[in-house]
């Protein structure tokens, strides 16, 4: 079986993210074009290559004694690649160059918006929300996906399976947990019927959000407790954002609101820092700066 061969956690995203934009453009008749998601990709991996060149480079005059540990450095194109796949299958726009810039702004943000070594927005959410502010002809589809059943067993076991291994599964817990329940109070306050309350809830963006972008381990606050709290404030928010502002979006707003939230909680819980792979959260500060 492929997954025995598979030795780092991301592949596990990169090949089910992979199969989610097959399916989607196959099934969805989505009008994302081939040649744009080529273009988004291509972007993603150059200027995480560019800016890790660069930012290693001023390192090495700002602390000598890193130089040794910076030699045979292999940039990491995996955590970009990942950012593509999110941003194609998310994202929309009329025009490819607000793709390209979505996709720069994405990755720039892991270098600028970090304390320490922890960049605290997700890259592919801060490359949205840049999009939809800054360019005219940006969007996001979340009902794209319809609201099929297997889509969702699909999302859910692939999903599932990444979280078992990462261990994040408390923070989609805790987050589809809190939203589901503001959702049936409202819904029986007003007294909708509860097809109505799953029509609301069957949404492939929202597992989508909840299953592999609130759960990225290297952007999320380390502790339990911490991801706990930051994650029912996200749906929280989502729910007033949604419901009373009328954002179809509201899941990334409210992620991209509350993102800088992870750094108070790293302060108040203190936890080791997710590592990949097993590696040493302190230790292997030098080789995990980039990814």
């Amino acid at each position: 079986m492929v997954f025995k061969y598979i030795q780092d956690i991301r592949d596990y995203q990169i090949l089910f993210l992979s199969l989610f934009l097959v399916l989607g453009i196959g099934t969805r008749d989505w009008t994302l074009r081939p040649e744009w998601i080529a273009v988004i990709i291509v972007t993603c991996l150059s200027t995480q290559w560019l800016l890790s060149l660069v930012i290693g480079w001023l390192t090495k005059f700002i602390d000598q004694e890193q130089e040794t540990n910076d030699k045979g450095q292999i940039t990491n194109l995996r955590s970009p690649l990942i950012t593509a796949l999110g941003l194609s299958l998310l994202l929309r726009a009329d025009h490819w160059t607000t793709m390209v810039f979505a996709a720069v702004v994405a990755i720039a943000s892991k270098f600028v918006f970090k304390i320490g070594d922890k960049h605290f927005f997700n890259p592919a959410n801060f490359g949205i929300i840049s999009a939809l502010i800054l360019t005219p002809d940006a969007w996001v589809s979340p009902g794209q996906w319809g609201e099929d059943w297997w889509y969702g067993l699909l999302f859910a076991g692939t999903g599932g399976l990444i979280l078992k291994k990462v261990g994040r599964w408390d923070t989609t817990a805790a987050f589809l947990g809190a939203y589901a329940v503001l959702e049936a109070i409202r819904n029986f306050y007003l007294g909708w019927t509860w097809d109505v309350y799953c029509h609301r809830l069957m949404s492939g963006s929202l597992l989508l959000f909840a299953l592999f972008m609130v759960t990225d381990p290297r952007s999320i606050p380390n502790a339990r407790m911490a991801r706990v709290v930051w994650a029912i404030c996200i749906a929280i928010l989502t729910f007033i954002l949604r419901n009373y502002f009328f954002l179809s979006t509201a899941v990334f707003w409210a992620l991209f609101t509350l993102a800088p939230l992870t750094v108070l909680l790293d302060v108040i819980w203190e936890a080791p820092r997710f590592g990949w792979s097993g590696e040493s959260n302190y230790k292997q500060k030098i080789t995990t700066n980039y990814s």
